[in-house]
């Protein structure tokens, strides 16, 4: 029997209870491009980014047809939204196991569908494998959508599937591009739209750097992404999606999907959970006014491989954002008053001038130019480095890395990529890379993790990034870098060859403090498999590890921690998060007792530094 999927009213107080309290804390009187980049930074927070093979086993939670042809409790269909047929039943059906790479025909097998295309961010890491976008349709359909568009088609019609969705000529009004478009049934268009625009947010700081042409014919084929961080996609294809948004409001299968992939992926799609906002962000008039021009441009700080530069704002009040010219080429972009442009030469000078722009992508005129020169060498790091390497037992790996230039470092170029070797043709290539988000402060130092880790010492509410993708894959015999754009910065291991650094933990040697594109070995100290003290914190020569005569219990702890054994010397008990920072301190700590009372922390992992000695402990 059809099981029928009713649209529910756009109502914010309905949809704000499927978050969990405070997720969208923060977001109260917002409104345009300014919500917009609140919601980038609540929605990019801690996400858990799977491997693409862990997809299929996923889409058993988040996927499966529990709405139309099958009872609601005991289904193993996927529902696609690329074939089902609403009204009555489907021309076909998969599992999960019916995965398949290629197909001459409908119903023979599904694809995991990326509905931004994966040549778009050269199917890199978190985005390749991003449940809320990536989603299972059938083989056929996709490999004919390849990378065209989804859009409104004209009469010009080159397929049309089971369930009437169509490949087309594009007929989106107002729009210059005229190729090919898929266009969905009405009953998915909206579910659609509200994926595109949660790409829009989730990877805000990125599209600039993203592709916009499809790699089939880039002056006719194109992504509908515009180059920007705040509007994201061409005019007329953004009114296309909000009228598909309006027209197919958010269903319960919508609801019950992004409750599943906050559950496996820790983020969610806001547009599901208050439907509202899309109108609030992207329904603006912007003026024609060109705003003023910003002034006072100068440099605040500069050393061998960067400068700080800082300005007076516009006084136009729509202005969103400025642009950064370094000898007259485009640079970067910034939503503040300042920025740090680093990867200079030293004793180079360079010119420097900004201009203003606003929700209309207007530009004021230049600023004053200055001139930089940098100096020819200072105490700094000239990039970030790798400070430990963890390759343990099956998926126990991680990475630190820390910032040591003496300035803020923007991470949105920087990734982390590892070689493989194929025993078939015998050529050695790269994986999927995992991308950097966000920035890193000066001493500032992070760590790279996989979620399907079981280290002792870290664990994922610690790390700053949580990838099971191909960089955080690695084996000894593997090559590992960090880079920035195309760059090498720092390696672990060498190129082309098998390494022999397998079961080890890597640790940076104190007297190292620049990155080193050329892996030497007498960098670093050599540990057994699993190795993992002190990892996001501070140096190992500042780790003293907890002997015999004293131990800690319970283990993870509630209100209180008891230390039994030799106590009656120890002069000071501090507890520290993982940062460094001290949290709590006392003095003869166990003259007339027996524990430390811990009940004002908050959940998470803690130190607990008795002396000189060390031990790690999990508040409940």
């Amino acid at each position: 029997m059809k099981k029928t999927l009713l649209p529910l009213l756009l109502f914010s107080s309905y949809f704000a209870a499927q978050a969990p309290t405070g997720y969208y804390d923060g977001t109260t009187g917002l409104t345009d491009y300014a919500l917009k980049s609140k919601l980038h930074d609540i929605i990019s927070a801690k996400n858990i980014n799977w491997h693409y093979n862990d997809l299929p086993n996923l889409y058993n939670q988040t996927d499966l047809d529990k709405y139309y042809d099958h009872d609601a409790t005991n289904t193993t269909w996927l529902l696609d939204v690329y074939s089902e047929i609403p009204s009555g039943q489907d021309a076909y059906e998969y599992t999960s196991a019916n995965l398949t790479s290629t197909s001459g025909a409908e119903g023979t097998g599904y694809n995991r569908e990326h509905a931004v295309p994966q040549s778009t961010f050269n199917s890199n890491y978190p985005m390749y494998s991003d449940l809320h976008f990536v989603i299972p349709t059938d083989a056929r359909i996709n490999q004919l959508r390849n990378n065209y568009p989804y859009g409104i088609g004209n009469s010009t019609i080159h397929y049309t599937f089971t369930n009437s969705s169509k490949i087309a000529n594009s007929a989106i009004p107002n729009y210059v591009y005229t190729n090919r478009v898929y266009e969905p049934i009405n009953e998915f268009k909206g579910d659609i739209a509200r994926m595109l625009l949660y790409f829009a947010v989730r990877y805000e700081d990125k599209l600039p750097s993203f592709n916009y042409s499809t790699n089939i014919n880039p002056a006719m084929d194109r992504s509908a992404l515009d180059g920007t961080a705040e509007r994201a996609f061409d005019a007329p294809y953004i009114a296309m999606l909000l009228q598909w948004h309006a027209q197919d409001p958010v269903s319960q299968r919508e609801i019950d999907r992004n409750n599943a992939v906050y559950t496996i992926q820790n983020n969610r799609n806001p547009f599901i959970d208050n439907p509202q906002w899309v109108n609030q962000i992207w329904v603006q008039t912007p003026d024609t006014a060109v705003p003023q021009t910003p002034l006072n441009l100068n440099s605040v700080q500069t050393g061998a491989f960067y400068t700080t530069l800082a300005w007076s704002p516009s006084t136009s009040s729509d202005v969103i954002g400025y642009n950064i010219y370094q000898n007259s080429s485009l640079v970067a972009t910034t939503k503040s008053t300042s920025v740090v442009i680093d990867h200079l030469s030293p004793s180079t000078s360079y010119s420097f001038t900004v201009r203003a722009y606003d929700a209309g992508y207007l530009q004021s005129s230049d600023s004053n130019v200055i001139t930089v020169s940098t100096l020819a060498a200072d105490s700094n790091s000239k990039d970030l480095f790798i400070t430990k390497y963890i390759e343990g037992t099956d998926t126990n790996k991680a990475l630190e890395i820390v910032n040591k230039t003496g300035h803020e470092v923007d991470l949105n170029n920087y990734s982390i990529r590892v070689q493989y070797y194929n025993s078939i043709t015998g050529f050695y290539y790269y994986g999927n890379s995992f991308e950097f988000e966000g920035k890193v402060p000066n001493n500032g130092t992070f760590v790279i993790l996989n979620p399907k880790s079981t280290l002792s010492c870290y664990t994922n509410s610690n790390a700053q990034f949580l990838t099971a993708g191909d960089a955080l894959n690695f084996a000894g015999t593997q090559y590992v870098e960090l880079a920035y754009k195309s760059s090498t910065i720092d390696a672990i291991g060498s190129k082309f060859v098998s390494n022999s650094y397998g079961d080890v933990s890597l640790y940076r040697k104190n007297t190292v403090t620049q990155p080193n594109s050329s892996f030497t070995f007498s960098e670093w100290d050599s540990y057994p498999s699993d190795y993992c003290q002190n990892l996001g914190t501070l140096s190992t020569s500042d780790l003293i590890l907890a002997g015999n005569d004293i131990k800690i219990y319970p283990n993870p702890v509630h209100d209180n921690i008891f230390v039994n054994g030799k106590t009656e010397h120890v002069k000071s008990a501090k507890i520290l998060d993982f940062s460094g920072k001290l949290i709590y301190s006392e003095q003869n700590p166990f003259k007339n007792k027996n524990n430390i009372s811990v009940q004002n922390l908050s959940t998470g992992s803690y130190l607990l530094k008795l002396d000189e000695k060390i031990f790690q402990f999990i508040k409940k």
